[in-house]
């Protein structure tokens, strides 16, 4: 069942889409922004606070990067830097947004100026990340991916004092993520099970899901975005192109503006003058004499209405004897027949 209409935010997450190169990102700002998104996020990575070598995934992950700790450098900036990101988003009338991945990212978005945070699904149960983040007392997107119902509602309990400010993320972790996986059915079950805000993270590369989820009532959508699909980048399978996000924009404002104006079909009067216009009376097909006994293969139905007897009467006519002749397509009238 469709829920009550509220406009659905979009976040577009540029994510790692920018490789490291602050120009490529201002670009990337610039571009996003004229689809009409609402909020632009980024991932803030600080390579020494939050890897190291025990990390499973500190493996060769790029020609460039010879393991994933090198990787998040290249994928850090500076906090001056950062600054001047959070300048550009405002002066294109976009949110800054970003993904904190350790306390001291936390305190750098701090310094930044940020007004609200996403958690990304591996920090569901990072309670000490959580914490530093409920004392900044801005709202948070909570994604769900690795979390199960009951995980979910253990942080959802530890985090009572910010539920105010809690969104719930439904989110699959897999990139791409098959259509078959996203799970939109845990909108309406995160509502039943937890009563708070729901939204969607969407890694599958579509727009389907997050134009149906805004459909069905999520209070915001999140997909990554890129230029290209063939660029290099651990979230590009999984991302839209700009093309495909101003779509989705496109796809979601129009639904909101159809769900949002219903129409009263219990009188039809403004149509009056066109119903006529439009509208069909009954004629005979053919040149009949005197005396003919009407047929149904006697009759036609010409425009306009009310030039005698109406169309939804044919059946009374059928088996009447004509009075007079009539032409070819004449209207039939009542005084035609006995």
């Amino acid at each position: 069942m469709l829920k009550a209409k509220t406009t659905t935010e979009i976040i577009a997450e540029i994510g790692q889409a920018h490789d490291g190169s602050l120009g490529q990102l201002h670009a990337y700002i610039d571009a996003v922004a004229a689809t009409g998104v609402n909020a632009i996020k980024f991932q803030t990575h600080i390579a020494e606070a939050e890897s190291s070598p025990q990390e499973p995934f500190r493996v060769k992950f790029s020609k460039q990067d010879s393991t994933r700790f090198e990787y998040w450098q290249r994928m850090s900036f500076s906090e001056s830097q950062w600054i001047e990101i959070r300048e550009h988003c405002n002066q294109v009338n976009v949110e800054f947004m970003s993904t904190p991945f350790s306390i001291a990212a936390v305190e750098l978005l701090e310094r930044v100026g940020i007004q609200r945070y996403k958690v990304g699904s591996g920090d569901l149960e990072n309670y000490l990340l959580l914490d530093r983040i409920v004392q900044t007392s801005k709202p948070i997107l909570l994604s769900t991916g690795m979390g199960d119902y009951q995980s979910i509602a253990q942080t959802i309990e530890h985090l009572f004092s910010a539920r105010d400010r809690l969104t719930l993320m439904q989110c699959t972790t897999q990139y791409p993520t098959p259509l078959t996986d996203v799970g939109l059915n845990n909108l309406e079950e995160y509502r039943q099970r937890f009563d708070l805000p729901v939204g969607l993270s969407d890694h599958s590369g579509t727009i389907y899901p997050s134009a149906i989820a805004a459909i069905y009532g999520a209070v915001v959508v999140e997909v990554h975005t890129v230029f290209d699909k063939r660029m290099f980048g651990p979230d590009t399978s999984s991302s839209l192109t700009v093309e495909e996000l101003k779509s989705l924009v496109n796809f979601i404002r129009a639904s909101e503006i159809l769900q949002s104006h219903p129409k009263d079909k219990t009188d039809s009067g403004n149509y009056r003058e066109l119903k006529a216009t439009f509208g069909r009376s009954l004629s005979v097909n053919k040149a009949l004499p005197t005396g003919h006994q009407l047929t149904l293969e006697d009759l036609e139905c010409k425009k306009p209405a009310n030039q005698g007897i109406d169309v939804k009467n044919y059946q009374s006519v059928v088996g009447k004897y004509l009075t007079k002749p009539l032409e070819a397509y004449s209207f039939l009238k009542a005084e035609d027949f006995e």
